[in-house]
């Protein structure tokens, strides 16, 4: 079994919330408080608020493994790298970091503003204890990987943002640390930056078997490159263990927390009204109401149904539309407009004899979505004509998921809104004299 890199026991970190007097913006309304303190009662202080940022954590990391540490704004993750990079001590606990540390927390930590990029490339491999020939054999890497060449000698408070957080990075992978600890700054950089980093963290921990703890709000980004994954809520961890079911326990309840079964009661709508639709929501295989899905996954489409005068001998189609949301198509350049449509009467299947309520239910074994929100129109056909078509739309949620079965999965700003897979071949073709005659070979995985 691998060595113990981390092992926090009991960590505590306690803040004391002080309120500040009211000030005033303008000479009358100082008089007015005033005026008022001089009949108003004399009150003691108010003492101020405790406030702990985490309690009560405890968790081990060995080397090798990369975990990420999830949870909403305020759940307490960056006081707690905070703490394991040494930068702020704990109020209860104690905790043990074995070997070299290289921490990016927020852009421009550990750079000084005045000197140059190269200044600060040798000031930080110093920091970490390294010596100048160590530091000069990964530099020129470190100026490649970063792409700030024609700024290395230039003081980094010129730099963007971005080329501040390329070079932090690039210092912090490439100076061997023992212990990489990321925070959501990556989220400075573009897409294609962001990539090369989760490459490279995947890197040095596959390869090198150096240990990763990567904090993101990407849960793609989280499944696609940690193993292990560490829940924090209220500054407590909730859920420590295998990344795929510590990001399912974080997305299940904001989905849990929306409207998932969406109720067509007071909207408008078109046709004769013979059957209508009252309700859609998403379902997994075994029956459980859902708000979101992965793409590839599985799912059902359930459609809520009040027959009002169908005979039980008509045949009625349920059909709906896929049509991207106003925000997704912003992202996209694309129009609000249909991305694909299907209906019951496509596969010749047609339902008779509808009760008087009821769910009509539409197994998909493999969604085929991006990640994104999508709107759903939902429509009905008795015989030829059309019974009902509400016009309310209905937002469901694709999340990232592995569609191409890689281990990894598919982020929207790579595959667009439709996935499609296949099987791959090459061939050669030999040629003689008259004729071509192909032999073929299957493809292999790089």
């Amino acid at each position: 079994m691998s060595e113990v890199v981390i092992c926090a026991e009991n960590l505590g970190k306690q803040y004391f919330l002080r309120r500040q007097h009211r000030s005033h913006d303008r000479l009358r309304d100082a008089i007015v408080a005033g005026v008022r303190s001089l009949w108003a009662p004399r009150t003691a202080a108010i003492a101020p608020e405790e406030f702990w940022a985490l309690q009560d954590i405890s968790f081990e990391v060995r080397q090798g493994e990369v975990i990420g540490i999830i949870g909403g704004n305020g759940a307490g993750k960056s006081t707690l790298l905070k703490i394991l990079s040494q930068i702020i001590e704990p109020t209860t606990g104690r905790v043990t970091v074995t070997g070299r540390v290289a921490s990016l927390l927020e852009v421009g930590t550990g750079f000084h503003p005045d000197l140059s990029g190269r200044e600060n490339v040798f000031l930080n491999g110093a920091i970490l204890g390294m010596g100048r020939s160590e530091i000069q054999r990964k530099f020129d890497e470190i100026v490649e990987f970063a792409g700030v060449s024609r700024f290395i000698d230039t003081p980094v408070k010129h730099y963007s943002s971005g080329m501040y957080v390329r070079l932090a990075f690039a210092v912090a992978a490439h100076l061997e640390p023992d212990l990489l600890i990321v925070d959501e700054v990556l989220a400075v950089g573009d897409a294609a930056f962001q990539q090369k980093c989760l490459g490279k963290m995947g890197e040095i921990s596959q390869d090198e078997g150096k240990t990763v703890l990567f904090v993101s709000h990407s849960m793609g980004a989280v499944e696609a490159l940690c193993s292990k994954a560490l829940l924090l809520s209220g500054g407590k961890i909730q859920v420590y263990g295998d990344c795929h079911d510590v990001v399912l326990s974080y997305l299940e309840p904001i989905y849990q927390n929306k409207n998932r079964e969406h109720r067509f009661s007071d909207c408008v709508r078109r046709g004769n009204g013979k059957v209508l639709i009252t309700s859609f929501h998403l379902e997994s295989p075994e029956g459980r109401t859902i708000e979101a899905v992965k793409s590839g996954d599985p799912v059902v489409f359930a459609f809520g149904f009040r027959n009002v005068s169908a005979h039980a001998d008509e045949p009625c189609s349920f059909g709906f539309s896929i049509h991207v949301s106003a925000h997704m198509g912003q992202e996209m350049g694309l129009h609000y407009g249909c991305l694909s449509s299907y209906a019951s009467h496509f596969s010749q299947i047609y339902f008779r004899d509808l009760p008087p309520e009821g769910v009509v239910r539409c197994l998909f074994s493999e969604l085929t979505l991006a990640p994104n929100d999508y709107l759903i129109a939902c429509y009905i056909l008795v015989g030829d004509e059309e019974a009902d078509r509400p016009q309310f739309p209905v937002p469901i949620t694709v999340i990232p998921g592995d569609f191409y079965r890689t281990g990894q999965v598919a982020e929207k700003e790579v595959w667009g809104p439709n996935l499609i897979k296949g099987e791959w071949q090459m061939t050669s073709v030999a040629r003689t004299p008259g004729s071509l005659t192909p032999t073929s070979g299957a493809g292999t995985e790089c």
